[in-house]
């Protein structure tokens, strides 16, 4: 079943120097653009990440600091994922958890402003667990009866990816072939960032998800001990969720004025 879309969607998959959203950096990213009209746009790149890569991780993907030693940065490549991506919704292997997280990073890290606020997301590997609760290679073989050659090489999983998709859309009667119903479907609890550590409450409005304030509205906490602000921002969270901060910041303070 082809997907009904109102809009491109780019499914993506990155290979990264490890699993830390705020620290660990992109060695390969792979684009698989699919258009409203069914033609799709490919690219895949290896990146240098700027640090080494641990041997146990490039045992995992197969890619070594040799490798990606005279490769463009992630800084170098920005601009040309954000301009393939910007206008479309994102589809990925537990890309909501990960590989939508650490993107945003990079690009943020870059200098680009990526925001999610315009673009759905669905992650395959959400659909997946909700109905079989499996790895990719299990889904690719339960959905499409192939075996998945070069797992862990990131356009062969993107590439996998879109077509467990479009296998679990003729395999259960009730999904619905609609990128806005299927972004809702696999989507885990809703935090106002990516890595989880600003939630919504019942009314919609943000509070925090850890710490000593867990539960208590952003911006009170914020109001009330402004050097909280600060320690956050000067400590070891993510960009994004440093950028969610300072949005809610920016709107009280636009408020009072």
């Amino acid at each position: 079943m082809e997907l009904h879309l109102t809009k491109p969607i780019c499914f993506f998959d990155l290979e990264t120097t490890g699993t830390n959203i705020a620290t660990d950096r992109i060695v390969e990213i792979s684009i698989l653009k699919v258009f409203p009209n069914g033609n799709k746009e490919s690219h895949t790149w290896r990146v240098n990440p700027e640090m080494p890569i641990p041997p146990k991780v490039s045992a995992i993907h197969g890619i070594t600091d040799e490798m990606v030693a005279s490769e463009p940065t992630f800084k170098e490549l920005a601009q040309k994922v954000y301009n393939l991506i910007k206008d479309s919704d994102l589809g990925g292997y537990n890309s909501n958890r990960f590989d939508i997280p650490l993107l945003a990073e990079e690009l943020l890290r870059a200098e680009v402003d990526f925001d999610m606020k315009k673009a759905l997301s669905v992650d395959v590997q959400t659909i997946f667990h909700k109905k079989e609760k499996r790895t990719l290679e299990a889904a690719y073989k339960f959905y499409c009866d192939k075996n998945l050659v070069d797992a862990h090489s990131a356009e062969a999983d993107t590439n996998a990816t879109y077509e467990v998709l479009k296998s679990q859309l003729d395999h259960y009667d009730d999904l619905e072939n609609d990128i806005d119903y299927l972004s809702k479907f696999s989507a885990h609890k809703q935090f106002a960032d990516f890595a989880g550590y600003i939630h919504f409450n019942k009314e919609g409005k943000e509070v925090f998800g850890f710490g000593k304030h867990r539960g208590k509205l952003v911006e009170e906490v914020m109001e009330a001990e402004p050097g909280y602000f600060g320690w956050l921002l000067n400590a070891d969270f993510p960009l994004y969720t440093k950028k969610v901060l300072t949005r809610i910041k920016l709107s009280k303070l636009n408020t009072k004025q």
